[in-house]
């Protein structure tokens, strides 16, 4: 069975690949965040890169699923109902990127139209703010969700030191930071959101590095671990006190 550290290792090997899949989407759907409108004319001519991105986006959060899957076996010696509302957020994260993602290829499907068409058109006009401003939202409730899926990892380090507690602090202080940016952005359009993902991509950068080099920390036995302990160490002393009575 695999040990601890070596789970750790594997986390922090994934949480990297999870964070590049994270950032290039976005660099690759420029085209079709350029504007509510803008989009109709540029994302014509991204056609392919456009559906590299949904596809990576679609890898990332299946990515995510398996990140989830391969720590379970470790976090549930500390809290199973933590460890249950990690995998519950990561499959939420997959649904609702599924969202994202017909949105996105509607935005794309809009201005194919409207190239073969032949030119600008009131009608494509109001249809691109339309779906565009749908996809927004759509991409908010995504981000909120991937933000939630984070903290509840970080909560985790945190509380049973998996990691030092300063790394893992400092996560749990610059997801709170880019979840605030999140409504900021939705209802007062204040562009924060970016600005403010700098700080947890570095953070999670240096988890994903600290666990590829160092592991899970186990400061103390899980819970679990020392009550099985105790209960077999009991049935094996019941045991040998029966062997010496027969003797």
């Amino acid at each position: 069975m695999r040990s601890a550290k070596s789970t750790g290792r594997l986390i922090g090997m994934l949480l990297f690949l999870q964070l590049a899949g994270l950032i290039v989407p976005f660099v690759l759907l420029l085209p079709l965040t350029t504007g509510p409108r803008n989009y109709l004319a540029n994302a014509v001519g991204s056609s392919f890169q456009i559906k590299l991105a949904v596809f990576l986006l679609f890898a990332n959060c299946a990515l995510t699923i398996g990140i989830t899957i391969a720590a379970f076996r470790v976090f549930r010696q500390y809290s199973e109902a933590m460890a249950l509302w990690l995998l519950a957020a990561s499959v939420m994260m997959f649904l609702l990127q599924a969202v994202d993602n017909v949105h996105v290829l509607s935005m794309l499907s809009l201005s194919q139209q409207y190239a073969q068409a032949g030119g600008p058109d009131e009608l494509f006009q109001t249809l691109a703010a339309v779906v565009g401003s749908t996809r927004r939202w759509a991409h908010f409730a995504e981000l909120l969700l991937i933000d939630c899926w984070i903290f509840s990892l970080y909560c985790i380090l945190y509380r049973f030191a998996l990691v030092p507690r300063a790394l893992s602090a400092f996560g749990l202080i610059t997801v709170a930071s880019h979840f605030t940016g999140i409504p900021l952005r939705g209802f007062l359009g204040y562009g924060l959101v970016t600005p403010m993902g700098v700080p947890m991509a570095l953070c999670h950068m240096t988890l994903a590095i600290w666990l590829m080099v160092k592991g899970f920390d186990e400061p103390h036995r899980p819970l679990g671990v020392e009550t099985h302990g105790a209960e077999a160490y009991g049935v094996g002393a019941a045991m040998e006190a029966q062997a010496g009575r027969a003797v």
